[in-house]
């Protein structure tokens, strides 16, 4: 349970981590606006000086520490998949509702079928997890 349960923690970090990095990327973004230097080191310095990406960082690091601990148990070959396409699935619900961005119907259909084929690599997981 608990391999299942870190699992679970990494799909929810790594999306987590590409949401905080768009909104620190909004931010730099409004912040360019307004003036701020475009050379790399002023850029690198807003960056590990914004609170989004700095959180997203920090998902980053929870979501290497989760995800290792799940491949202690689960083959890497059913437990990429089923992480990377949840976290895909969040990520889209996640910009919907944070960013308004819009969901095409072929999107829908895409997540749909993605879901579909994670439901058919988890009937593959070991039932001890």
């Amino acid at each position: 349970m608990w391999y299942t349960l870190s699992l679970v923690a990494a799909l929810v970090c790594a999306a987590a981590t590409n949401l905080l990095i768009k909104a620190g990327a909004g931010l730099m973004e409004s912040q360019k606006q307004a003036g701020a230097s475009q050379s790399l080191l002023p850029m690198v310095k807003m960056a590990m000086t914004n609170p989004w990406i700095v959180g997203g960082i920090i998902c980053g690091i929870l979501n290497l520490a989760a995800y290792t601990f799940a491949l202690r148990k689960f083959p890497v070959s059913t437990a990429f998949p089923i992480m990377v396409s949840v976290s895909y699935v969040i990520i889209v619900v996640g910009a919907m509702v944070w960013f308004s961005e819009r969901l095409k119907t072929v999107q829908m259909v895409g997540m749909a079928v993605i879901l579909a084929g994670v439901w058919i690599v988890a009937l593959g997981m070991p039932k001890t997890a």
